[in-house]
């Protein structure tokens, strides 16, 4: 199989070589031929000029021999020159190349229509500040309920959740305190009477004239000092959480219970309970912790540098991420006086409805504040393009051609950004549509 190959390629080289000598003989064959005809029309021009221009022709006979060898290449020289120019390997035009501004691009028809021009211009901006927050209880309508004497849990009436009215009866506790109270409540009752009494026979002794003037007053400072411990120990109890009909009973009766009631002072829903059965408490404890949960606030911790943009009544939203962000509008309700000097910011409260419960205490929010409008030069947001971490803004520079330049801008506001650097009034921009201008500008750098 190897001689086979050997044997094959050998052969080809022999035909590869006869062809090429035969390829140079006729070539060389035809050169001649071309050459002969060449001179024989050559001798026949000779001839043909020196019966015209005889002058002419005895000028190019005594001419060198390398003037007229010149006349024998020169058709041919003027053939190559004609095939080299129908190949375009002349450049008629020959055009100065320049290396193109990667900022700069060309508009077409078609750009044009999709993109808008403008000036940045001085205008009222509004700036608007972003602040984290949280939703809290409306302290107005809060209500941390503890016990007024202390004791121990007897029965626990009211759960997490509930909703109670004012008045309502929470909880229940077993006191020897007041116990304590309603005796001597009971003792102080006694003496009262006891000591009105008195004042009343001296009064009829001192008219018999059988008592002095001193001891008729005597007696009736006695009643008046009883009436008078009578009153605190009535104040007691109302402090201690019976109310008045239960202690005219108490006074009518003289049937002491020990059972103190921890009663609801305001509508609403029970947000949290601190006591257990049998757990003992203090007048200090709160025990209970009832909202009304109809209305919110919305708190915000402002930066100090930030809070001279803030009034109160100024337009504000709230955005809550556990509600699908959805927005809430409201007014500035209030704005601290003092700053806290821990954190360096100022309390921003705002007022919530929840009259349907979707929002709840302790959720996140962020606070969006409007300031005062202040002029200043703004340009419209989808004027602004975010290149390599910087603003840009498309520039016009002549018809159809416009510049990307970096600009420094301040916080969005109502869809403006305020120009802090890089442009001025007047300046002709692309306000609407610079997204596509900068996709232009890329398909023409890359060369598509």
């Amino acid at each position: 199989m190897k001689q086979e190959i050997i044997t094959m390629i050998s052969r080809a080289k022999q035909w590869l070589s006869t062809g090429i000598q035969q390829a140079i003989f006729y070539s060389k064959d035809w050169l001649n031929q071309l050459a002969t005809y060449q001179t024989q029309l050559y001798e026949l021009a000779h001839v043909w000029l020196a019966g015209k221009l005889p002058a002419a022709t005895q000028r190019y006979d005594r001419s060198p021999q390398w003037l007229k060898r010149s006349f024998f290449y020169l058709p041919w020289l003027l053939i190559f020159l004609i095939v080299l120019n129908y190949f375009n390997v002349f450049d008629r035009s020959p055009t100065i190349k320049s290396v193109q501004d990667p900022n700069v691009v060309v508009v077409n028809e078609d750009l044009r229509r999709m993109i808008t021009d403008g000036k940045a211009q001085i205008a009222p901006f509004v700036e608007e500040l972003r602040a984290s927050g949280r939703i809290d209880f409306n302290e107005l309508n809060l209500s941390r309920i503890g016990a007024n004497v202390t004791g121990r849990v007897s029965e626990i009436l009211a759960v997490p959740g509930q909703v109670v009215k004012q008045g309502d009866v929470l909880a229940k506790i077993t006191s020897t305190e007041l116990t304590q109270s309603q005796l001597a409540y009971l003792k102080a009752k006694s003496a009262s009477q006891l000591a009105d009494q008195a004042a009343n026979r001296a009064r009829i002794l001192f008219k018999e004239d059988v008592i002095a003037l001193a001891e008729l007053q005597k007696r009736e400072a006695e009643a008046n000092s009883a009436k008078a411990e009578y009153r605190a120990a009535n104040d007691q109890l109302r402090v201690q959480g019976m109310d008045q009909a239960n202690i005219d009973r108490l006074a009518k009766s003289g049937l002491i219970e020990s059972i103190n009631n921890v009663i609801a002072t305001i509508p609403g829903e029970i947000v949290e309970r601190k006591i257990n059965k049998g757990q003992v408490v203090q007048p200090a404890d709160a025990l209970f912790t009832v909202a009304d949960l109809s209305t919110l606030w919305a708190i915000s911790e402002v930066p100090e540098s930030n809070s001279y943009l803030i009034r109160k009544g100024q337009k504000a939203a709230l955005i809550i991420p556990a509600l699908r962000n959805q927005e809430i509008e409201g007014t500035v309700a209030h704005v601290d006086s003092i700053v806290n000097p821990q954190t360096r910011t100022v309390v921003v409260r705002m007022e919530l409805a929840n009259k349907d419960g979707q929002i709840k205490p302790g959720m996140l929010a962020t606070m969006l504040i409007e300031s005062q409008p202040i002029d200043k030069l703004v340009v419209p947001v989808a004027a602004v393009i975010r290149e390599d971490n910087h603003d840009h803004v498309f520039v016009r520079i002549d018809d159809d051609l416009y510049r990307m330049v970096p600009v420094k801008l301040g916080p969005e506001g109502r869809g403006y950004r305020p120009v802090i650097s890089g442009l001025k009034e007047g300046q002709e921009i692309v306000t609407d549509g610079a997204y596509h201008l900068n996709t232009e500008r890329k398909r023409q750098l890359s060369g598509g």
